[in-house]
């Protein structure tokens, strides 16, 4: 029998593929609703070390790591067996279970259980002429191969430069929902909306804890949702949106629409 300290979880959502070191930081993500979304759990042992170099590499820590399925090798996990975490009040499978089939997670393949995943990038930021002062909220949004879908702005009035931020990422995360967008993998440069959301930071202030609420009901909804915290110059274009928006009338939302 394998040593169940050295199990990792394998969940794979729509074209994302995250990997836990317990079972409940894998519940944790899968989230309440998992009977009615597409998701895939599986089990393994002893992950090789070189895939552990690898994860790490992507930029994520503490055991909890996150990759698109595109990059995905064969050989990354090694064996795997089906985890059924839906039924996580019953008993899980392991490895000595004669009536398990062990396999590889295919990085083309499509899960049984997944159905097609309609995804996007998501680029936001807000500005603030003041802190607080006048501010804009912008967002970008792309498709999978970095081709422009929509530029999006929207007018705050007087706001703080973060809530001006939680403004962009929910202008972005409605726009992608509403045109039926079921994956989103969302970058901004600001550290403190990317560390709450992941639930890394607490959120002491009230104003930005209802935005904070705003925000996690949306990406909720998603089927598969990642974000990470990018450097500011290579969050140009958002910025720009949300400069102009510092000019638009409260609540005004302008769209440009990649033809």
């Amino acid at each position: 029998m394998k040593d169940d300290r050295e199990a990792f979880f394998v969940v794979r959502k729509g074209n994302l593929i995250g990997v836990y070191k317990s079972l409940s930081d894998c519940q944790a993500q899968v989230g309440t609703s998992i009977c009615d979304r597409p998701v895939s759990v599986y089990k393994g042992y002893s992950m090789p070390k070189d895939a552990e170099k690898y994860l790490l590499s992507c930029g994520l820590v503490n055991a909890l790591y996150s990759i698109r399925a595109s990059d995905l090798t064969e050989e990354l996990f090694g064996t795997l067996v089906p985890c059924p975490i839906q039924e996580a009040v019953g008993p899980m499978l392991t490895s000595n279970d004669s009536s398990i089939k062990h396999f590889k997670l295919d990085p083309n393949g499509v899960d049984q259980n997944s159905s097609a995943c309609l995804s996007c990038t998501l680029e936001f930021d807000g500005s603030s002429k003041g802190n607080p002062g006048q501010a804009g909220a912008g967002a970008i949004i792309r498709s999978d191969d970095g081709s422009l879908i929509c530029k999006l702005r929207e007018g705050l009035g007087v706001a703080t430069s973060n809530a001006a931020e939680y403004r962009g990422f929910i202008l972005g995360l409605k726009y992608a929902l509403g045109k039926g967008f079921t994956s989103v993998r969302v970058r901004g440069d600001s550290k403190l909306v990317c560390m709450q959301i992941q639930g890394l930071w607490r959120v002491k202030n009230q104003n930005i804890f209802r935005l904070y609420e705003e925000a996690k009901k949306l990406k909720d909804k998603f089927q598969s949702f990642q974000i990470i915290h990018v450097l500011r110059d290579l969050n140009s274009e958002a910025d720009n949106q949300a400069n102009l928006a510092v000019d638009l009338a409260v609540g005004q939302v302008n769209e440009d629409i990649e033809k």
